[in-house]
């Protein structure tokens, strides 16, 4: 689906003069980002499109991962396609539990030295539980596409 149509189908459930008024802007432009434009008319690109020329210009996701935040979600990039078919079995299945275990690590010693997790230590455990949801969707994506059949 293309980001158009993805805001075209959520403005239509509150209507474009609704989200328009609600967001102070002119209903002319809410209309301009539910349709198709070309990829010259720069003007009228949507939010969707600005925030991944933003991604692709800065090779950096982290504006898609304050947005999944933002809505109480998370985000979980692909694994490079390959990246876990060459892997075997057994090899993956440890990389995800010793990856688990490193997580689990993080909070226990986080929690362990005074029984609280400051920002920091959660920033720690945060990175660690990317890193194995991360590594975890990569070897469902090999098992889905056959890499162990």
């Amino acid at each position: 689906m293309n980001s158009h149509e993805v805001l075209r189908e959520t403005i239509n459930v509150r209507g474009v003069k609704a989200v328009a008024a609600e967001m102070n802007l002119s209903t002319s432009l809410v209309y301009k980002w539910c349709k198709e434009n070309s990829p010259d008319d720069w003007g009228a690109q949507n939010p969707l499109d600005r925030i991944l020329k933003i991604v692709e210009i800065t090779d950096d996701t982290r504006p898609i991962h304050w947005l999944c935040q933002a809505v109480d979600g998370f985000f979980v990039e692909n694994p490079a396609r390959g990246a876990t078919e060459d892997t075997p079995f057994l090899q993956a299945t440890q990389q995800m539990l010793s990856e688990f275990s490193e997580m689990l690590a993080a909070v226990s010693e986080s929690y362990g030295s005074d029984s609280s997790i400051d920002i920091t230590e959660a920033e720690r455990i945060r990175r660690e539980w990317e890193e194995l949801k991360t590594l975890a969707e990569a070897f469902v994506v090999a098992c889905e596409r056959g890499g162990y059949s």
